[in-house]
């Protein structure tokens, strides 16, 4: 056991500082695009493409070489230890000495303790299917943790990140429906916690044409929907979101950090009420159903 739990935090970490690596990396495209849009016409000059392309391999999310967010010098391998680089060189860069935030070792850390918790708290046993579905959960929460910082920096949900996202929660589902004692029941179990999770934001998106939530979020909401499996979990991440955001947007108000018109995002709440339903959903709804429903 201790073996996977150091397993898990060193890939954590390592993958923590992926994720920090593509949203810099996806950010940096999407500006880059910009700069270097032109009308759109078949006489494209050759200076301009091989500039495109040049950009494209420098910021490659495959080919890339990491650098620093600030000069873009190419890190040596000392540079990129998870953590104890960031440790090592006081939060700042070993080149132009610009501080690097603190949400780099942030991401790192978070991601590996999540990946720990997820393996103390996996709800069902580690066992035959289940083995897959933890791996593909962990390979969900880098994505999800991916899609939490670049929402929180730009009020952005990527597509990107998004569409591959949904599908291994699809490739995830398949495999949990296969092996449900009732497929049937687990099939219409996920076309309804799916029409749930998307569907309210979905008519939230159309009734305030967009003013009230964006059309991220209710992506967002389709693809938790089919990571969380039943209506009553999908029902219950939607309350949990709602919950987490009032914790944090009342006080804000309340210290006037924040104004009434103020935009705050949404997806984090989605994704860390998703992440608590998955790991202790069953737990809360038990208690819920026992406690104050008084259900035998």
């Amino acid at each position: 056991m201790l073996m996977i739990i150091a397993v898990l935090l060193v890939f954590g970490l390592c993958l923590g500082s992926f994720v920090n690596a593509l949203v810099w990396r996806l950010r940096q495209q999407e500006y880059q695009l910009e700069v270097h849009k032109v009308e759109k016409s078949e006489a494209k000059s050759r200076s301009t493409l091989n500039a495109q392309r040049s950009t494209q391999d420098r910021y490659s999310i495959l080919r890339g070489r990491s650098m620093c967010p600030h000069c873009e010098h190419e890190l040596a391998a000392k540079d990129l230890v998870p953590l104890f680089s960031w440790l090592s060189l006081k939060g700042k860069c070993r080149y132009c000495a610009k501080p690097i935030a603190v949400q780099y070792p942030l991401v790192e850390l978070i991601t590996a303790l999540l990946f720990l918790a997820s393996y103390i708290w996996w709800p069902t046993a580690l066992t035959g299917s289940q083995v897959a579905i933890f791996v593909l959960w962990l390979v969900l929460l880098v994505g999800l943790i991916a899609l939490t910082v670049y929402d929180l920096r730009w009020l952005l949900l990527p597509d990107r990140i998004m569409y591959p996202l949904g599908l291994l929660a699809t490739i995830q589902a398949v495999i949990a429906i296969t092996a449900a004692s009732r497929p049937a029941i687990a099939l219409l179990n996920t076309v309804l916690a799916v029409a749930i999770g998307g569907g309210m934001f979905y008519i939230l998106f159309q009734v305030s044409d967009g003013k009230w939530i964006g059309g991220g979020d209710v992506k967002l909401g389709w693809l938790l929907g089919l990571v969380v499996a039943t209506p009553a979990r999908s029902l219950l991440f939607i309350f949990l979101a709602a919950v987490l955001g009032s914790l944090v947007s009342i006080p804000l108000l309340a210290t006037k950090r924040m104004k009434r018109t103020s935009t705050i995002p949404f997806g984090p709440f989605l994704i860390g009420a998703a992440i608590i339903v998955v790991l202790f959903g069953a737990h809360i709804l038990n208690w819920y159903q026992h406690t104050l429903l008084n259900l035998s």
